[in-house]
């Protein structure tokens, strides 16, 4: 990753904690959209939410890890989006280290959903940031096992439609093309291998009942926000949290103004207004494979 890409990542770290100020509102179930804080090196399209590292504001609370970055939920125990950048370096030899386990770095007193509290429920410990995503050292793929970054994700959704998605995501990422990917979940209520289930863990953990996704393809260079144009290929996937779902991620295509309608985020904040006036109208038609 070149220098002059990103700043030092304990650098950016700092700067966030340094400008956290008051968002969102406990007494709500979606995240209140806040300021956006300084750059980190995977909110070089924007903060969603406008999460801020202020734990008084528990249901949009921005988790900062070197492999990716997230707004996350207290009351849900999932976080709301999760935002990465994917380039060729990211990609190596590291087995997946199946090392499911409670982020630590949840503010204290939180509770902090475990390894096993998905267990027995039909659902999967689905990644936002995937691990095939995050493959260049064996701390980077570790790192993609916490469970804030885990949604209840049906199975045949997780292992077949966002599978493929993802699989797919990872064939544009060459050494000459980069993607910026944000994930999240939406609503409440989905179907499992063990049928319709609203929460998991006594309550604590909320079963979404939507999950999307956005990805936006660029070529390799810097100040990538100013770089994306009304001609670039941004793919917004809509899919719901059922194991019905068909194993065609392309079908479920839509607009990023009809995920941001259904969500209340304010997605590419980052990139021009009048770009992301074009490019949020969109629905994708490209190849899915």
């Amino acid at each position: 990753m070149p220098f002059s890409r990103f700043p030092f990542r304990r650098l950016a770290a700092l700067a966030l904690l340094s400008l956290a100020t008051s968002c969102g509102s406990d007494s709500t179930d979606d995240p209140t959209p806040g300021p956006v804080l300084a750059e980190s090196q995977h909110l070089a399209l924007g903060n969603p939410s406008g999460a801020t590292v202020d734990p008084s504001k528990p249901t949009n609370y921005l988790l900062l890890k070197n492999q990716y970055t997230l707004s996350y939920h207290r009351d849900r125990g999932t976080p709301n989006w999760v935002s990465w950048h994917l380039e060729q370096a990211d990609l190596g030899p590291a087995d997946r280290q199946d090392d499911f386990r409670a982020d630590a770095s949840l503010p204290s007193g939180w509770y902090q959903v475990q390894s096993s509290s998905y267990s027995g429920s039909g659902f999967d410990r689905g990644h936002n940031c995937p691990s095939a995503a995050r493959t260049a050292t064996e701390a980077d793929n570790s790192a993609t096992f916490l469970m804030s970054n885990m949604i209840p994700q049906a199975p045949n959704n997780n292992q077949r439609t966002w599978n493929n998605m993802e699989a797919y995501t990872r064939t544009l990422v060459s050494a000459t093309q980069e993607v910026y990917v944000i994930m999240g979940s939406y609503g409440k209520g989905g179907v499992g291998s063990n049928g319709p289930a609203s929460t998991l863990d006594n309550g604590r953990i909320t079963v979404p009942a939507r999950i999307w996704k956005v990805v936006v393809v660029l070529p390799v260079g810097n100040d990538d926000a100013r770089r994306v144009s009304s001609s670039t290929r941004v793919i917004a996937v809509d899919t719901p949290n059922e194991n019905s779902v068909s194993s065609s991620w392309g079908q479920y295509r839509v607009s990023v103004d009809a995920i941001e309608a259904a969500t209340g985020l304010d997605l590419l904040s980052g990139v021009p207004t009048s770009v992301q006036a074009t490019l949020e109208a969109k629905v994708d038609n490209g190849p899915t494979q």
